[in-house]
């Protein structure tokens, strides 16, 4: 057996998945709120959770909606977390009442990093990996940890030689 480099296990999620799958968590996340079934806010995870926060937030009908930026990846080589951008913490206080939204769990560290600041938020991601999902509330797809998830944020259309011949 070979050693796979982290795109060769891909998974691939178009805009319409993404949209699919985002519409599925918010139908999963509504009436789970704190207040009657109601969010106060939802958080996105820049950057990756800023697609999914707003459809979730549409779908919920959320107008406040704000961000956490956390910095835990240099292309795809992983780092330590670290909060670069704080939402409104008047908004959001310890993260009663918050939803926080991202695409991808993977190895837990970036919402290690958001749950110190608000440790009472409800974590909600579109996809989550084994060793991340402790750290969420509620997710759609479960992927193996060595899976590399392609987003349609980071891709663009170009041709693919067929495999066989060149017609």
């Amino acid at each position: 057996m070979t050693d796979r480099l982290p795109h060769e296990k891909g998974f691939h999620v178009s805009w319409d998945q993404i949209h699919r799958d985002a519409r599925a968590l918010a139908w999963r996340l509504d009436g789970r709120g704190p207040d009657n079934g109601a969010w106060k806010a939802v958080v996105a995870i820049t950057r990756g959770g800023m697609a999914p926060a707003m459809i979730v937030a549409r779908e919920l009908d959320i107008r406040t909606v704000d961000t956490i930026s956390v910095k835990s990846y240099d292309h795809q080589t992983q780092s330590e977390a670290k909060i670069i951008k704080m939402p409104d913490v008047s908004v959001v206080g310890d993260g009663t009442g918050i939803l926080v939204v991202d695409d991808l769990v993977d190895t837990g560290k970036t919402l290690e990093a958001v749950r110190s600041v608000m440790p009472n938020a409800h974590v909600a991601t579109v996809y989550a990996k084994p060793m991340g999902e402790p750290m969420v509330d509620t997710f759609i797809t479960g992927v193996s940890q060595d899976t590399w998830i392609f987003f349609p944020w980071d891709m663009a259309l170009q041709y693919v030689e067929p495999y066989r011949g060149k017609d």
